[in-house]
């Protein structure tokens, strides 16, 4: 399920959102026949957003990677866009790590079936800059300058918070990390991957540390953290999934909160799948929307993003029990799902979000230190 990804923040408010509807209101008739698509850089390169999804109709297809069914609802995502503008979307290798999706799109260069879009945790997005194309989605303005790249070449989507899921049936809940260490857990704690691949398991190790003495600056007590687990036999080097959720396999998963709700809805009437969010400092973190430098659907991938970044695609997010990054936005709007922010909640006031700089830094160390910690 979760091979994927990692960093956070509820966005400041800033500008009135400006919906998808809204901006194809004031589009021009340009013809989209004309436009390098590859190269374009704004709706207003189409001549419009009218002239855009022209153009991406034309095309015909959107090739997307590492997009779970489960994940913050890539599911529903996936099938609107499909509805809304009669392009099929192919969703290939959804399990896999940021990292991989960067090597996918080494691999398949020049091939039609190469990624068109990226979805990824920070520390690869900060070290894969040669793979993306800029582009600024007509919501632009309303994402805070520390959540985007100036040129577009990277931008923040969604985040949620590092949680832990639990089947009730098997262990107690888990209230403290301390907890994790005892004989109730032993062989039971997963994390989601590997924490130098994957953004999500990163994070987990990131949330130990802040809650074991560490510091944005200092994950290395996350990272004793977990060689103190393994060493103690609890510590399972599964990559949990639905099945393994399902059969039992991984009774007690470190994932972000909308994959573990994801789980307990999936799991309802099946399996006694809880989900908790340790008290004390908490850590989110947002993926990151890239668009393939070299997209065989390049308008596609840019409907894709203009798409995401809508009302709608953000409140799907939302849904799901993710923070959309136009969040505020849309509340000072009027146009946020409240039913489903009313669900999620706020999020806590002590949220830590890692900086790139932190990012880069403790990714250099869990390269350096995890393996050697759970050999």
């Amino acid at each position: 399920m979760f091979t994927k990804r990692a960093i956070l923040g509820v966005a400041a408010a800033t500008a009135v959102a400006v919906t998808l509807s809204a901006c194809s209101a004031g589009s021009s008739d340009a013809a989209s026949g004309d436009v390098d698509a590859a190269t374009a850089t704004s709706v207003a390169d189409f001549g419009g957003f009218d002239g855009l999804v022209k153009a991406a109709e034309a095309e015909g297809e959107l090739n997307v990677i590492a997009l779970p069914e489960n994940w913050a609802n890539y599911g529903k995502l996936i099938s609107l866009f499909e509805e809304k503008y009669d392009i099929t979307v192919n969703s290939s290798n959804p399990d896999v790590s940021s990292a991989e999706e960067i090597q996918a799109a080494e691999n398949l260069k020049g091939q039609d079936t190469a990624p068109d879009v990226f979805d990824l945790g920070s520390a690869v997005t900060l070290d894969s800059l040669e793979y993306f194309a800029p582009y600024k989605v007509e919501t632009w303005d309303d994402i805070p300058a520390d959540y985007k790249e100036e040129s577009g070449l990277w931008v923040y989507d969604y985040t949620g918070l590092m949680s832990i899921g639990y089947d009730a049936d098997a262990v107690p809940a888990p209230e403290s990390l301390e907890d994790l260490l005892g004989a109730d857990y032993k062989g039971k704690v997963a994390i989601n991957g590997d924490p130098t691949q994957a953004g999500a398991a990163a994070a987990a190790v990131n949330l130990v540390a802040l809650q074991n003495g560490g510091s944005a600056d200092d994950i290395q007590p996350g990272i004793d953290f977990f060689e103190q687990l393994n060493d103690a036999g609890n510590f399972l080097p599964v990559d949990p999934a639905p099945a393994t959720i399902a059969s039992g396999e991984t009774p007690v998963v470190f994932d972000w909160s909308y994959n573990n709700l994801a789980e307990k809805k999936a799991n309802e009437g099946q399996r006694n799948w809880q989900v908790t969010v340790l008290p004390g400092v908490a850590v989110g973190s947002y993926y990151n929307q890239a668009i393939n430098v070299d997209a065989p659907n390049p308008a596609a991938a840019r409907l894709w993003q203009e798409f995401i970044f809508s009302d709608e695609a953000q409140n799907l997010y939302l849904e799901a029990g993710a923070y959309p990054v136009r969040l505020a936005a849309m509340v000072e709007a009027g146009t946020v799902d409240q039913d489903a922010l009313d669900a999620v909640g706020e999020a806590p006031a002590d949220l830590v979000q890692f900086t790139a700089e932190q990012t880069e830094a403790a990714s250099a160390l869990l390269a350096e230190k995890w393996a050697a910690a759970i050999q």
